[in-house]
């Protein structure tokens, strides 16, 4: 434990283990929207935060981006210096290693383990949680995937704290107090960013975070959201036969975008009520999913009220450089 809490992973190994919901995790594949990064609901748009992930992962969310050269000269002695042991030949091309095989090398440790052999699992450990998270934030925007991976984990529970009898959305489950009073305020360092508007990068992969088109989850008034954006031919890009490739400089605008993350914050008013305005839903409605919303693209639910503040249209943002007002979310 020592190791992990230095790594930022003292509270990921704290988690308990639980059986996968598969019928649920398809039914949440179903309303992801590749194309805004969210799921789509009749209550509206809603996703796997930043904030999710610091509140229920405890991982840190802020500072520089995971980029650069991916690959190394020797990649099976690095591999050995790290973690006291490399795959065989035939079991990775060092692209990536295969969860199967650290868990059959680091799965269980001996009574007897050295300091070095604790240090090299807590770095192993570390390394699968990562690999898990980005994955499945990145093959959830694919429509063609048929099989998941990733942190699975961090998507069901997401759901079963938003859904916990799939009746409605609770749009702000960190405030009853039986979660409040457990989350450590370490969560709560990087909130000035949770709502952000920006791209999220490792090495090759680049997925945009919109942040500003669930602000309800934030517990404030959602407005009709500008156009989402887009990351382009960069989206399907692998680290195939670009073994010397520095992403960072591949990358560089969105990096330079990443780096402009405290200035793409959209204003924020507090909500008293999470429902939205009738003029959110009726945006909402006319262009969502027909078949999650029953086909019924311009109904106004009758429990709609009314909130006000919001345009009839959807504005345009061309520019991923467009200026957000600074305003930090203040923690809940």
């Amino acid at each position: 434990m020592p190791y992990l809490e230095l790594a930022g992973f003292g509270s990921v190994a704290l988690i308990r283990s639980s059986d996968l919901r598969f019928d649920l995790l398809s039914a949440l594949v179903e309303r992801w929207g590749p194309e805004t990064h969210t799921f789509h609901f009749p209550c509206g748009e809603c996703t796997v935060t930043l904030k999710d992930v610091a509140l229920q992962l405890g991982l840190p969310i802020d500072g520089s981006p995971v980029t650069g050269v991916s690959s190394f000269t020797d990649p099976a002695a690095l591999c050995y210096q790290l973690l006291g042991d490399s795959p065989e030949d035939g079991e990775s091309y060092f692209s990536g290693i295969k969860f199967t095989w650290l868990k059959a090398k680091i799965g269980q440790l001996s009574t007897t383990a050295t300091e070095g052999e604790f240090m090299c699992a807590a770095r192993a450990w570390g390394s699968a949680v990562l690999a898990m998270l980005y994955r499945e934030l990145c093959r959830a925007t694919n429509p063609d995937v048929v099989d998941m991976g990733g942190c699975l984990i961090l998507l069901q529970s997401w759901a079963l704290y938003r859904l916990p009898f799939l009746a409605s959305f609770i749009w702000m489950p960190y405030r009853r107090p039986e979660i409040a009073n457990v989350v450590p305020s370490s969560a709560y360092v990087d909130s000035h960013i949770w709502c952000t508007n920006t791209p999220i990068i490792n090495f090759n992969v680049v997925e945009w975070y919109h942040g500003d088109r669930v602000l309800r989850q934030f517990g404030c008034i959602q407005p009709i959201p500008f156009s989402p954006c887009q990351v382009g031919v960069v989206h399907d890009m692998t680290k195939r036969r670009r073994f010397q490739m520095d992403w960072g400089i591949k990358h560089q605008k969105f990096v330079a975008l990443w780096n402009y993350r405290l200035r793409r914050i959209p204003q924020m008013v507090m909500a008293t009520d999470p429902q939205p305005s009738s003029e959110y839903i009726q945006w909402y409605y006319s262009c969502r999913k027909p078949y999650i919303l029953k086909g019924q693209l311009t109904v106004i639910p009758l429990h709609v009220q009314q909130l006000g503040g919001s345009d009839a249209t959807s504005p345009m943002d061309p520019d991923p450089m467009a200026y957000y007002p600074p305003q930090p979310a203040e923690p809940e």
